[in-house]
């Protein structure tokens, strides 16, 4: 029987923070709001499940933010939201009817630093109470009114909700319903209304919900002082193949209808091989040659998103991260730049980072050389990635 499963609620707009699309799936360091999100919880050994309700028009965002977490064991598929928060949320329990759970717990997808210790006590909770909220108490002093203060309100008893809330399965699933077409701020405001107890536990002042647009500053410098210490070097990858007769490229990922081929012995895609060997460099991996010898016939043919991948997973296994990747292109065809922002976004999918932290780049030799002569396309790449500073 699954015991707790966590529903993290990104069905949001997220006007509140400015330009660059729903807050969710705007970058952070790195990666998404929500793989942050969500990979607190796939990773804590008390959450059996997680199941994330989205927009109805966010199924391809959803799939890019969320990279490898998406093969994750526990990761259920998603489901759409409702018109409001409140409408999201009961939808999300509602489907878990299949799983059914003994607790649920409701977190904000704009919540990307949660704890594994509040996570433990907002369960930990439900042992005695029907409900239970990670909280902290108010500290300011709390003043009412418009342009003029009307009154002190005693802060005493007065606190600030968090996410995680955490429920018993058919409580909560029996208020949600109940409380259907009601404008309720948050799923502890649903239980009251049922009547349910729900106890406070300790929150954390890092558990903080990103709102506004200064607020992804903030989340920043958390995220800083969370990590260790990194260090950023710098790889360089070069890459060469010459046409030979066919009828399109692939290059950075994405194929070109052309006059020729480029010959190799996998798919001589070398957008790619250049930075792969531009990675592999950055970490003192070697080169494709190495993980991947032309002298061996497994590789004849293969696509090259698997050397790109390699790469990736290195990087990954010393605990670093891509941080920038820069590919130029030298060419007198076929033309780049109608397909730039394509290579961008499918060489952003492999790696798992924003396309804004991509480039990709042409220029021609001014007919000098091989590649003036139309004889073949040459690439060179640049890779930033930090590591933790003390990796050898």
């Amino acid at each position: 029987m699954v015991n707790t499963i966590a529903v993290i609620v990104a069905a949001g707009r997220g006007t509140r923070a400015g330009a660059g699309g729903p807050k969710q799936y705007r970058d952070l360091a790195g990666r998404a709001v929500i793989a942050w999100t969500a990979e607190a919880f796939l990773s804590h050994s008390d959450i059996d499940a997680v199941r994330v309700i989205i927009h109805r028009d966010d199924n391809e965002e959803y799939e890019n933010a969320m990279g490898e977490l998406l093969k994750h064991r526990k990761l259920l598929p998603p489901v759409t939201g409702g018109a409001e928060r409140q409408d999201s949320v009961r939808l999300g329990i509602e489907s878990l009817l299949e799983q059914k759970p003994s607790r649920v717990l409701v977190h904000d997808a704009a919540r990307p630093f949660i704890d594994e210790k509040t996570i433990r006590r907002v369960i930990n909770a439900l042992d005695k109470n029907d409900g239970a909220i990670a909280a902290l108490p108010v500290h300011d002093t709390i003043k009412r009114g418009t342009d003029l203060i009307e009154t002190t309100i005693p802060r005493d008893s007065l606190w600030r909700a968090q996410t995680p809330q955490g429920f018993h399965f058919d409580k909560i699933l029996s208020a949600h319903r109940a409380a259907a077409g009601k404008q309720l701020t948050d799923d502890a405001a649903v239980a009251e209304e049922a009547g349910l107890n729900v106890a406070l536990v300790a929150g954390s002042p890092d558990n903080m919900k990103i709102t506004q647009a200064e607020d992804f500053g903030m989340a920043e410098i958390i995220l800083g002082r969370k990590e260790k210490p990194m260090e950023y070097r710098t790889g360089h990858g070069f890459d060469v193949h010459a046409f030979e007769d066919g009828d399109a490229v692939f290059i950075c990922g994405i194929e070109i209808p052309h006059v020729k081929k480029l010959k190799g012995h996998s798919d001589a895609d070398v957008g790619m091989h250049a930075l792969t060997d531009a990675i592999l460099g950055a970490i003192g991996e070697g080169d494709i040659g190495d993980h991947f010898p032309p002298s061996d016939p497994q590789w004849k043919g293969a696509p090259s998103h698997i050397f790109l991948e390699k790469a990736r997973d290195l990087v990954k296994a010393r605990s670093g991260k891509i941080t920038h990747c820069d590919v130029t292109l030298m060419c007198e065809a076929p033309k780049i730049g109608p397909h730039r922002d394509r290579m961008r976004a499918a060489l952003a999918l492999i790696l798992n980072i924003s396309d804004a932290r991509i480039s990709v780049k042409a220029t021609t030799t001014e007919q000098l050389g091989f590649t003036g002569r139309r004889e073949g396309i040459a690439a060179m790449a640049t890779a930033t990635v930090a590591i933790p500073a003390n990796e050898s």
